[in-house]
Order: C-alpha cells, then structure tokens, then sequence
C-alpha cells in the first residue's frame, strides 16, 4: 500500500514582444537552442511557435518541485529577455489572434495538424499538469476514480483565461472551451481497473483512431510515458506561489484517498455528469462562485467548499511537510486567482480613460512581472 507519491510538473508559456505586447508569431530559431543548452531535456517546443513548455525532473517534495519551477522560469525568462521577448505564464494571450500564429516545425506537429486540423490549429492556450507516483497502475485508477470530484476545486484556483482575442469572455478559464473542441477530453468515466482501462484503449488503437494513450487527453489520466497519474485540468498559475499550493492539494488529496484505501473505505465516486457541472461551474465563476456539494445536494460558496477540503486533507499535508503550501490556497481566494487580477486591471485602465488596446497592454505588463514574481 506505501506509494512514495513523489511529484513531475509541467507548465506551457508564451513568448511576447515586449514592445507590441502580442504573441511572438517566430522566435528566433537559436531561443530554443539557447533555453536546451541551459536546461536541457527540461525544455521543449509546443504546437505553436509562441508557446513554450518545461518539466521538472522526478520531485521528492512540493519544496523541491517549488525550486526546480522557479529555477526554470527564470532561465527561460532570462533568455527570452536577452533575445527581446517576455516570458508570460497565462492560459490565452488578452488579445492576439490564434489565427496569426505559426506551428512549430516538425514531423509530430505536422501530423498533429493533419489528424486534428482545426481543432488544434487554435490551441493557443497553456496549462498545467501535475504528476503524483503510484507505482501499482491499479493505485493509478482507484485514484482517478475518486479525485476526479475535487478537480474543478483545483480548477478554479489556476484560472487564468478570462480574454480571448480582445474579447472578455465572461468566464474565468476560456481555456477549457477551447480545448475542449479536442476529442478525447473532460471529466473521464469512472473504470473498474487498469486492465479495463487498458482495454478501452486498445480498442480504439485497434481500430486505427489513435496511435497510442497519448492522445487521450482527460482532465485526469494514467501518464502514457511515467508511472504515475497525471492530472490536466487546470490552467497555467500565473504566480509560482499558486502553482505549488494546487501541487501540494493534488499530493495531499492522493495520499489521503490511499489513507482510506488503507482502511478499507473511499470518497464517494460520483458520475462524471455531475463532476462536469462542477467543472463547468468552475471554469465560469473561479474562486469567486460557487460549487455543488453533493452529499448535501446544495451549491455552497467556493470559500466554505475550499475549507472543508482544507481540513480534510490537512493532516496528509502535514505528513508530507506541505500544509503551509496547501493554506496558500486561502489566499487565492482572498486576493483572486489570476483572472481575477486581469479583469480587475483591465477594468480599472478602462474606468482610468485607456483605449481598450492599451488596457490590454497594462493586463500582459502585469502578467510579465508576475510569471518571474517571488521565483
């Protein structure tokens, strides 16, 4: 039953000229040779050319996985710098349209292209993923099965999506409407086991829909490449602080969920229908709304959802020496996730007299400053 529940992030940026402040449609070729130098394997391009992503080596701990992000966001941001760009972590540029960016060069995107055409052609968009060990696959989905209910709690503390193509899009993660255009994506179903899980995969490999489970891409899933179980469904924090306070839930959700294994119990697995109202009750209103408690059958202020998940999971946290980064989450809700902050600045350049270009501008300035805050 002892899973060391040890810890792989991953982040995707954008590049912006710091000048025009849109999207940078072609970095210059020697940025991504310069950032592998630096970084190595750690670094990797993404679809399009504007976008960038990193991933840490195996973590041991939140700390450790909080050290390797701030070391790697300040080499990329530093190296963008030195080449006129600026490293932005949020999950849609306010105002560049997707339809002006260029895909990276190479025989995978290309065939990403050609498999998923439009549908991928405007995933101008950036997410974080975060990865929890469990050696035993079995581990793997048991998990699944269970966390799958505290993900749009996890959602709306990353928000980070409220503009899309200078349009301000009445939710606070845009992101997940745009990636949900792709096949094979959302709340997973509730599986009996892995090797039911296997078969469910190999069925649509076998009918020649996809090559592999790579391309399965449910807001929580089985890593393809890692023994571990991976969960997709928020956006890129745009403050580091954040990031590791829902990497520090996330770890201390799994460990207690095995906790309960280990009594023989578990948290109520509930339908994926009803999880994706949450989901979507999250994406629309962040940490600002509201979210269903199904025990009780009433939707409840995210600020009392947030407490009773807190008081939870604390003695796990404890133990695994990140509760002061799991109460981090209070002060999300206290001060707003990122798509509170952009909408706030965005309203006040407005109500100050700026065009709204220009408001615009003053929302990327402020994501710039905060993407390399506190790192």
């Amino acid at each position: 039953m002892v899973e060391k529940l040890t810890l792989g992030v991953e982040e995707e940026y954008l590049l912006v000229n710091p000048v025009t402040r849109n999207a940078v449609i072609s970095p210059p070729k020697k940025f991504m040779k310069a950032c592998q130098a630096a970084i190595g394997n750690r670094v990797t391009p993404e679809f399009l050319r504007c976008q960038i992503e990193i991933a840490t080596d195996i973590c041991e701990s939140v700390a450790d996985a909080r050290e390797q992000i701030a070391n790697l966001r300040g080499e990329i941001a530093r190296i963008a710098e030195s080449m006129d760009m600026r490293l932005m972590a949020a999950s849609t540029h306010p105002f560049t349209p997707w339809k002006r960016q260029r895909p990276t060069e190479g025989e995978r995107y290309e065939r990403l292209d050609s498999d998923m055409q439009g549908a991928i052609r405007r995933m101008m968009i950036c997410g974080m993923h975060v990865h929890v060990g469990l050696e035993n696959p079995d581990h793997r989905i048991d998990v699944q099965n269970q966390i799958r209910y505290f993900l749009p709690h996890m959602l709306a503390l990353t928000t980070s999506s409220p503009f899309w193509e200078s349009q301000e899009m009445g939710m606070k993660s845009y992101r997940l409407s745009v990636f949900d255009g792709m096949p094979r994506t959302g709340i997973p179903e509730q599986i009996q086991s892995y090797s039911e899980y296997q078969r469910l995969i190999n069925a649509i490999i076998a009918a020649g829909a996809i090559e592999d489970s790579t391309k399965i891409w449910w807001d929580i899933r089985p890593s393809a490449n890692f023994p571990t179980l991976e969960m997709r469904v928020c956006d890129v924090c745009t403050r580091l602080d954040d990031a590791i306070a829902v990497t520090a839930i996330y770890q201390a959700l799994t460990s207690r969920i095995l906790r309960l294994k280990k009594d023989n119990m578990k948290w109520r697995v509930y339908p994926a229908f009803l999880i994706s109202e949450n989901r979507w009750m999250a994406q629309r209103h962040g940490v600002s709304g509201q979210l269903i408690d199904f025990g009780s059958g009433k939707a409840v202020p995210y600020p009392d959802i947030l407490e009773e998940l807190i008081d939870w999971i604390s003695e796990d946290a404890a133990a695994l020496g990140c509760l002061k980064e799991v109460e981090h989450a209070r002060e999300i809700v206290t001060r707003g996730s990122s798509a509170c902050r952009q909408r706030n600045i965005y309203e006040q350049a407005r109500i100050a007299g700026l065009r709204k270009r220009d408001a615009f501008n003053a929302v990327v300035d402020d994501l710039v400053k905060e993407t390399v805050f506190g790192i």
